[in-house]
């Protein structure tokens, strides 16, 4: 059964012109593109996309370099989307992510990664409503 996610194009990537290569290989990794918004985050908006890390060391950090530009939401749909893009996007650390990932070819560090993704189906209902 076809379910969706979310991904975020962060503002490095933004930044970077690399959304067109981004979809590209959503799309050629058979991921349906069904919406896709830029917006620039409000520190609150991004202080509650990012609530469930809250208290952790790096969620000021976190907060501010999401607000730092525009960023592009993009909804998608795949058989087990959820697992399936999480795969795609790997690692966290782009030097750990494996070859062929998203954050390997297009992230710089752990912070400017290039892009989020939706780790549940909780994560993806709370998160998908702050561009859909």
């Amino acid at each position: 059964m076809k379910t969706k996610s979310l991904l975020v194009i962060k503002p490095d990537a933004v930044k970077d012109k690399k959304i067109g290569r981004i979809i590209q290989t959503l799309e050629e990794n058979r991921f349906e593109i069904k919406g896709i918004r830029m917006k620039r985050f409000t520190k609150e908006e991004a202080e509650e996309f990012y609530s469930p890390h809250k208290g952790k060391h790096f969620f000021e950090k976190l907060v501010n370099f999401i607000i730092s530009g525009e960023v592009v939401g993009i909804l998608v749909e795949k058989e087990n989307a959820i697992e399936k893009l999480r795969e795609l996007i790997g690692d966290t650390d782009p030097e750990k992510a494996r070859c062929g990932t998203i954050r390997y070819m297009f992230g710089k560090s752990i912070t400017e990664n290039a892009v989020h993704a939706a780790d549940s189906e909780e994560s993806f209902n709370r998160e998908v409503t702050f561009f859909f």
